[in-house]
């Protein structure tokens, strides 16, 4: 545990940045892997006979849901801690930011729970059909879709209130900061596609741009975190 204790040593930012490559593993697998595989577009019920088929993967989904999220936590706190010295509100802000994000994502858990639940039967609604049921389970997922809409937000803040630490602490490089900075708009712009323009080729190719440079960005860091840490003023 003596690596917790100094936020300006290696050792705390190396477990850091282990930690945030955890978040980008199991989140690249729960978020973007496991619905890429599962999900028909347009089809509720094909999508939920996929999940009967492949439980497991679905299961392993939702345990790479629970890890991500668990790694937020101690991630979120560790930042702050690591920039407090920087300037102590803006990194209290990206702290908070950063765990609003995992509390939406969280609450969106029920909203899986209870379209696997629709679609199972396991829920008493005698008087629904099966396809009634479906439907309805179809809205869950929806809800639970939006929920992504809400997280990006928090997310877009946090990496825009990082990205301005990085740059402004000194203890790493610029470049990485200014890309946070930047790139964390693409979930906002994302965000917006989604809701309100999901027909604007335009936003897509703005959104894809932006987020692979925050994405860049995000791994540069933690492998700088491991590989370098912060830098060492000269004395």
């Amino acid at each position: 545990m003596s690596a917790f204790e100094d936020p300006t040593s290696r050792p705390y930012a190396r477990l850091t940045g282990a930690l945030y490559l955890m978040i980008a593993a199991a989140g690249g697998f729960s978020i973007l892997y496991v619905p890429a595989t599962l999900n028909v577009a347009g089809d509720t019920a094909a999508t939920f006979t996929n999940i009967a088929r492949h439980r497991g993967l679905f299961h392993a989904g939702l345990l790479g849901d629970l890890v991500m999220m668990m790694a937020e936590v101690m991630v979120s706190a560790m930042l702050y801690f690591m920039f407090r010295s920087a300037n102590a509100a803006l990194s209290l802000a990206a702290s908070y930011a950063r765990l609003m994000m995992v509390a939406v994502m969280a609450a969106m858990l029920f909203f899986h729970a209870g379209s696997l639940a629709l679609a199972d039967g396991a829920v008493p609604l005698g008087s629904f059909s099966q396809e009634q049921r479906i439907e309805l389970a179809g809205l869950m997922r929806y809800i639970h879709h939006a929920g992504v809409w809400i997280w990006q937000l928090f997310f877009c803040l946090h990496l825009t209130l990082l990205g301005t630490l990085v740059v402004r602490s000194g203890l790493y490089p610029r470049l990485i900061g200014i890309g946070l900075l930047v790139g964390g708009t693409g979930y906002l712009v994302d965000s917006i596609q989604m809701f309100a323009f999901p027909d604007q080729m335009a936003l897509e190719t703005v959104k894809i741009i932006l987020l692979s440079i925050t994405t860049l960005s995000e791994i540069g860091f933690s492998l700088w975190l491991i590989a370098r840490g912060p830098h060492r003023p000269a004395f």
